[in-house]
């Protein structure tokens, strides 16, 4: 679509009139919150004993660890933890994969990433003699250790630490292989902070959100909006004050955050530092770490991935507005089908 006509239905769509209260109260009677939810539990979120398996699987991955430190002292790691999706409750259904977060100092300790990574690939394989090679791989930012058992993967990320009390440290970014400063304690209290504060909703609609991206990134394979930034987007309306109890109305208030900022609107937190420290980016898309005032998390965005997000948002805008209005369940399942796909049932 050409960038003028995109960018005027953007503004025409954000600023119009949504279907009246009463036609909104006439469509829920096809589908509303509760379907939504009912949708989410069954086809969207990753089920509370698989979420324990995983983390019991990541349990003795730690325990076998801390075995092998015993009698390796000079392996200084100094905290391991669960990170990613799993450990914020926001993991989906699909997930395949666990982040896990360690901690490594001491002077011996590589500052090069590939001698990083097979610095501590080479003590995992050590910590599980009865694994083959294979199953214990460096890779871009971390090292896969699968289990063959679960088919489940443990991505064991490397942070090289210097005792900062914060648990900052540097980690080997995903996006371009460089060191990253970063906190995951923190990172894991910023989260939790806004569920608290929203029940289970919050996360909730991350979770949903993230399930429609997934969808178009199925359908559209160069389509990218990575997790965090959906999280930090919601987390930035939730700051505003949006309520997240009505699953229709979140939606669309994102979708519509969206569309009225055309990806444009920087996002900044002041959780932990001052907004002042934030530096200037000259980024398309600009959502800064809430952890670390100089990186932006969106900063390999370009501008036509960003405008391909923004695309994406108004055509599940409109699908919302239209299964709002529709006037049989029909047509409604219909609508809300183009936001969440084939599977979508109420």
């Amino acid at each position: 679509m050409p960038e003028d006509w995109r960018a005027k239905r953007a503004l025409s769509w954000s600023r119009r009139d949504r279907p009246s209260r009463e036609v909104r109260f006439m469509a829920r009677k096809h589908v509303d919150h509760n379907d939504i939810a009912r949708f989410a539990q069954e086809r969207v979120n990753l089920p509370r004993d698989r979420a324990s398996q995983y983390r019991a699987q990541a349990r003795r991955l730690r325990e076998k660890l801390d075995g092998y430190l015993s009698e390796n002292p000079n392996f200084t790691l100094r905290k391991m933890l669960l990170s990613g999706s799993l450990a914020k409750g926001t993991a989906l259904r699909s997930l395949n994969d666990i982040d896990l977060a360690c901690y490594i100092g001491g002077a011996d300790t590589p500052e090069d990433v590939a001698e990083l990574l097979e610095y501590l690939a080479e003590r995992l394989r050590k910590a599980f003699p009865n694994f083959s090679p294979d199953q214990v791989k460096p890779q871009t930012y971390s090292v896969t250790v699968s289990f063959r058992g679960t088919g489940l993967d443990v991505d064991v990320v490397p942070i090289l630490y210097d005792e900062d009390p914060q648990w900052y440290g540097r980690l080997v970014s995903q996006d371009d292989g460089s060191f990253l400063k970063t906190s995951i304690p923190l990172h894991l209290e910023f989260i939790r902070k806004r569920k608290n504060a929203h029940e289970q909703h919050l996360a909730q609609v991350i979770r949903l959100v993230k399930f429609w991206a997934g969808g178009i990134k199925d359908e559209q394979p160069g389509f990218r909006f990575k997790s965090f930034m959906i999280e930090m987007i919601l987390s930035h309306l939730g700051d505003q004050g949006v309520d997240f109890s009505d699953y229709p109305e979140a939606l669309q208030h994102f979708f519509t955050y969206v569309a009225r900022t055309d990806m444009r609107e920087k996002i900044v937190f002041n959780d932990y530092y001052h907004p002042s420290a934030v530096r200037r980016f000259s980024d398309h898309v600009q959502i800064v770490d809430p952890v670390n005032a100089e990186n932006n998390v969106a900063g390999l965005y370009t501008k036509a991935e960003a405008d391909a997000i923004v695309e994406a948002a108004l055509d599940a805008g409109d699908a919302i507005d239209a299964a709002l209005a529709a006037p049989t369940k029909q047509e409604t399942v219909y609508y809300w089908r183009r936001v969440f796909g084939s599977s979508f049932q109420a």
